[in-house]
C-alpha cells in the first residue's frame, strides 16, 4: 500500500500494437491493439496494469496517456478514472513524448511527483513477485533527495533478440544496482552472452521523481520539454487543450525513449531484479505463445461478460493464426 500522497502512477496505454496485427484482428478485420486485449479471456491487460498501479498509489493518482484514434476501446474502460487524468496524445510520436506528455500533466498538479511509469500491454502470470520488487524500487527512490531512476529488470527465461536489456553494475547503499549499460535488440548471439553474464530483461517499468526523468529527456530535448511545460501552463485539460496539443504534435520529432534518451545518457541509473514472474510484453505472436505455453492451458478459459466488456481473446487469436499457417504449410508424404 502507498505510504507517501506523492506517489503517482503513469500508465502508457497509446501504443498501436502493429506487430500483434496479424493475431489481433476482430471479426471486422480490425487490429484490436494488445492493450486492449485478454490473454485467456479474463480481463485486460490494461486493467491489469491499472489493477498493478492501484497497489502502488490511488485511482486519483493515476494518469493514463491514451491515444486518440483508439477512444472507442478506452472510454468505458477508464469510465472510474477522473476526467483530469486521462491524457489524450493527438497522434504517436515515439514513447519520450508520450512520457513528457503524461509527466508534464503530472509535474502541473504535484511537483514532487515520484511516479511509476507502467507500460499498460505486459503480461504478468505471478504479480506478487513483480509487486515486491516494485515496492523496493518506490521506497528506494522516497528514501533518497538524488535524481536517481530505477528501472525494474526481469531475469530472463531465455535469451530474447527482440528485447531490450540492462547490464547491472555495482551494488548501491539503497540496495539497488547501478546500471552499467543498456543493450536494445542485441542479436541472437550478443542476447545469449548477456544472459550469461546475468544480464536482465528491461520491462521498461521505471520509477523515478518526476522532475528528473523529465530533466533526463531535456538534457538531449530541451526544446520539446519547453513544449510540453507550456502546452499545460497555458492550457490544462480544456478544450483548448486538444487543438494546442494537436499543433505541437504535428511539428514534434519522433523520439524513442530507449534509444535516443536512455542510451549513453550521463545520468544515475539503478535497476532493481525482478525474480522470474512469468512476464512477459506479449510482443509477437512467438511471445504470445510462449507464455501461453507457460502457463500450460490445454483450452482457452472463458469468462462470462456482458457483450459491452468482452476484451479480444489473445490465445483464441494466437490458436486461429497457428491453425492458418499449418494449412498454408504445404504437407510432405
Amino acid at each position: 500500500m502507498q505510504t507517501s500522497s506523492n506517489r503517482w502512477a503513469l500508465v502508457l496505454a497509446a501504443g498501436s500494437g502493429t506487430r500483434l496485427s496479424g493475431l489481433t484482428a476482430d471479426g471486422n478485420g480490425m487490429s484490436v491493439p494488445k492493450q486492449f486485449c485478454s490473454l485467456t479471456g479474463g480481463a485486460s491487460l490494461l486493467e491489469e496494469t491499472l489493477a498493478r498501479a492501484s497497489t502502488i498509489t490511488a485511482p486519483d493518482q493515476t494518469a493514463i496517456v491514451v491515444a486518440a484514434e483508439q477512444r472507442r476501446f478506452w472510454e468505458g474502460a477508464l469510465a472510474n478514472l477522473r476526467d483530469e487524468n486521462v491524457i489524450v496524445q493527438p497522434r504517436n510520436r515515439g514513447t519520450a513524448n508520450g512520457i513528457l506528455l503524461g509527466l508534464s500533466a503530472i509535474l502541473e498538479r504535484d511537483p514532487d511527483a515520484i511516479v511509476t511509469i507502467l507500460p499498460s500491454d505486459h503480461y504478468v502470470a505471478r504479480e506478487s513477485v513483480l509487486g515486491a520488487a516494485l515496492e523496493r524500487a518506490v521506497a528506494a527512490i522516497e528514501a533518497s533527495s538524488s535524481a536517481s531512476i530505477t528501472f525494474l529488470g526481469i531475469v530472463p527465461d531465455a535469451a530474447d533478440p527482440e528485447l531490450g536489456y540492462i547490464v547491472p553494475g555495482a551494488l548501491r547503499p539503497d540496495g539497488t544496482r547501478a546500471v552499467a549499460h543498456f543493450v536494445e535488440k542485441p542479436p541472437l548471439g550478443v542476447a545469449k552472452r548477456l544472459v550469461r553474464q546475468r544480464a536482465l530483461w528491461n520491462s521498461f517499468i521505471i520509477v523515478a521523481r518526476a522532475s528528473a526523468i523529465v530533466a533526463l529527456i531535456e538534457r538531449r530535448f530541451p526544446v520539446e520539454v519547453l513544449c510540453f511545460r507550456s502546452l499545460w501552463r497555458q492550457t490544462r485539460l480544456t478544450e483548448r487543450f486538444a487543438r494546442e496539443a494537436a499543433r505541437l504534435y504535428e511539428k514534434l520529432p519522433e523520439i524513442d525513449f530507449s534509444r535516443q534518451v536512455v542510451e549513453g545518457a550521463d545520468a544515475p541509473l539503478g535497476v532493481v531484479a525482478v525474480p522470474r514472474c512469468g512476464w512477459s510484453d506479449l510482443g509477437t505472436p512467438q511471445r504470445v505463445g510462449d507464455a501461453l505455453a507457460r502457463l500450460g492451458r490445454g483450452r482457452t478459459r472463458r469468462v462470462k461478460r456482458r457483450a459491452a466488456f468482452q476484451h479480444f481473446n489473445l490465445a483464441e487469436g494466437h490458436a486461429r493464426l497457428v491453425g492458418r499457417l499449418a494449412s498454408a504449410t504445404p504437407q510432405t508424404a
